[in-house]
């Protein structure tokens, strides 16, 4: 397989072939995603849940994601690689945020960033993306905020709510990011979004109607499901 980059990312785009997201958090999952021949690999965050087993995403630290960043990196060569930046490392200010996406290319050995949030991060993505780090988007259900969003619930159900998803999106893609997940949106409004932005959407719970679709390793392999006391 040869290496995906960001220009495979568009040509598939392009001849709107589907592009494929799968997780991982250490090495022997890095490995797996390797020999899939999945496109993106993203160390999410999730992995403070699915590998540490801890009830939330935000207590998740950035030495943390930076160590399994590495750890994946040492075992998926080809897929383009995203770490995605944890509660606290990017709020702050831009300038926390850009220092903070830096060591992940750096200190990660990752190709780019995801981060959560829509129109009010538009600002920190652009002084990421100017510099030439590639910034995945992240809107609709964004589990770093899920205490003010009432929990793990879908969003965009109403025309206010799809509205402002829209124009999130659009600030995003002015922003400079080179795709945007949307997560636990209505299929019909993901739809419309995607149709209506000119680079890739990548759904979570989000219809067929995206660019791509994100899998959790641990959810596609049913690990869960078999070995975890409900």
């Amino acid at each position: 397989p040869k290496k995906v980059t960001i220009t495979t990312l568009q040509n598939l785009y392009k001849n709107n072939e589907p592009i494929t997201v799968l997780t991982a958090h250490d090495y022997p999952s890095g490995l797996f995603v390797e020999k899939t021949g999945i496109e993106i690999c993203l160390v999410g965050d999730s992995l403070g849940m699915v590998a540490l087993g801890r009830k939330s995403v935000n207590q998740t630290t950035i030495e943390e994601m930076l160590h399994h960043c590495r750890a994946v990196s040492r075992g998926a060569k080809n897929p383009f690689l995203v770490g995605d930046m944890p509660f606290g490392s990017y709020e702050t200010s831009s300038k926390d945020a850009l220092r903070n996406a830096i060591r992940y290319i750096k200190e990660g050995n990752m190709e780019a960033i995801k981060l959560e949030g829509g129109s009010e991060m538009a600002r920190t993505i652009h002084q990421i993306t100017s510099i030439g780090i590639p910034v995945l988007g992240h809107i609709g259900l964004t589990p770093q905020r899920q205490s003010s969003l009432g929990g793990f619930r879908v969003q965009g159900k109403t025309a206010k709510q799809a509205i402002k998803l829209l124009y999130d999106a659009k600030a995003l893609q002015r922003a400079g990011c080179f795709a945007i997940v949307l997560e636990a949106i209505p299929g019909p409004v993901a739809t419309y979004i995607t149709e209506q932005l000119q680079i890739p959407t990548i759904g979570i719970g989000a219809g067929s109607g995206t660019s791509g679709q994100v899998l959790v390793q641990q959810d596609m392999l049913g690990i869960y499901d078999r070995f975890v006391p409900k």
